[in-house]
């Protein structure tokens, strides 16, 4: 039966609206979130790797960025309202602001929960140690020694559920393959720290400190059998079996950032921030495979959904960098203003940030 307008007008109606609450329909390829530390959000469409449109989160500020594994809600963490903003995707307006605590950073989601760093209580920039290097990121304001908290919050209720305490500085978040367990660097008293996710319990501390000063970056391999934590002041990456326990350390360029496999857990990029390159090694022998030039303080980056590109944002050079995977080439520089921190796909990706 020939459908009759009014029903022509329905149809359209619910397809519109399907659209809009899955990204992933409206455009095959994806989309690209990025953070901005001074602006919001922009989007960027995977089909054509063009910039599509941009929203607010609430004032300038937004580092730490997670997105839901169906694509309807959208994660910040804002470091000048010290909150965090839930958007829905669908309308890109913000549903909640939940209220956590100072210097906001690190965001990863696990089911509907999302995991947020903050500190405390914030006063200026830490110290250095004895023998340490001046402060490697511009944009810092932690407490040295005070403890930070992990802020776990109900995404579709934009509630607060519980905090952990975590170590001083927490900068990086993984968990364990059957999600039960979080594993967190702590820079200002160089551990790794694993807790128990339901009670909150600290499990295991694994000191870094003569392996490398202020872990930042931590991702578990694909198989789940190694994890790899960038050491910033050591200009180094250090590898970890499964129970935690350190095997090895891999030389890198200055202050490395992000770190994340990829699909096939075959090879390692890491974010060199200061050697203003994106570094691949083999993840097997841990021999160099390349050196990519890349933009000034590139911190995060992601792959693309079918794994074929890679996004790396340039905080200081204002651009995301579009490099092929394959090629190991840069194939694209997109200018981005605003400082971008981070960036997350939908569909989800492997990357600094995020995994599938």
């Amino acid at each position: 039966m020939k459908p009759t307008g009014k029903r022509q007008k329905l149809i359209g109606a619910a397809l519109l609206a399907i659209g809009l609450a899955s990204p992933a329909l409206a455009q095959t390829a994806g989309l690209a979130y990025i953070s901005n530390q001074n602006n919001g959000i922009n989007v960027l469409d995977l089909a054509t790797l063009e910039p599509i449109g941009s929203f607010a989160v609430g004032a300038k500020g937004p580092r730490g960025i997670g997105v839901t594994a169906d694509g309807k809600y959208l994660v910040t963490a804002n470091k000048d309202d010290a909150n965090v903003s839930i958007i829905d995707l669908a309308t890109r307006q913000v549903v909640h602001h939940v209220k956590i605590g100072k210097n906001p950073e690190f965001v990863r989601v696990l089911g509907d929960r999302a995991f947020v760093t903050y500190e405390p209580s914030s006063k200026g920039g830490p110290p250095p140690k004895p023998g340490a290097a001046p402060a490697a990121h511009d944009d810092d304001d932690d407490d040295d020694l005070v403890p930070a908290r992990i802020a776990i919050i109900d995404i579709k209720k934009g509630k607060l559920l519980k905090e952990i305490t975590s170590g001083p500085e927490t900068e990086g978040i993984e968990f364990t393959p059957d999600g039960k367990r979080m594993i967190v660097t702590n820079e200002a008293d160089n551990t790794i720290t694993m807790h128990d996710i339901a009670s909150g319990k600290l499990l295991k501390t694994v000191p870094t400190g003569k392996y490398g000063q202020r872990p930042r970056g931590i991702k578990v391999s694909p198989d789940g059998k190694r994890y790899v934590t960038t050491l910033e002041f050591g200009d180094k990456f250090l590898v970890l079996d499964a129970k935690l326990k350190p095997l090895r350390t891999v030389d890198t360029g200055k202050t490395p950032y992000g770190i994340a496999f990829d699909r096939a857990g075959q090879r390692i990029f890491v974010a060199a921030s200061r050697e203003n390159t994106l570094q691949v090694f083999d993840a097997g022998s841990y021999a160099k495979i390349k050196d990519i030039p890349s933009g000034e303080r590139c911190w995060h980056f992601t792959f693309t959904p079918d794994d074929k590109q890679l996004l790396l944002t340039c905080g200081r050079s204002d651009e995301v960098i579009v490099i092929d995977t394959t090629t190991l080439e840069v194939t694209k520089r997109i200018a981005n203003k605003g400082m971008p921190w981070g960036i997350v796909t939908y569909p989800k990706a492997f990357g600094s940030l995020d995994q599938p």
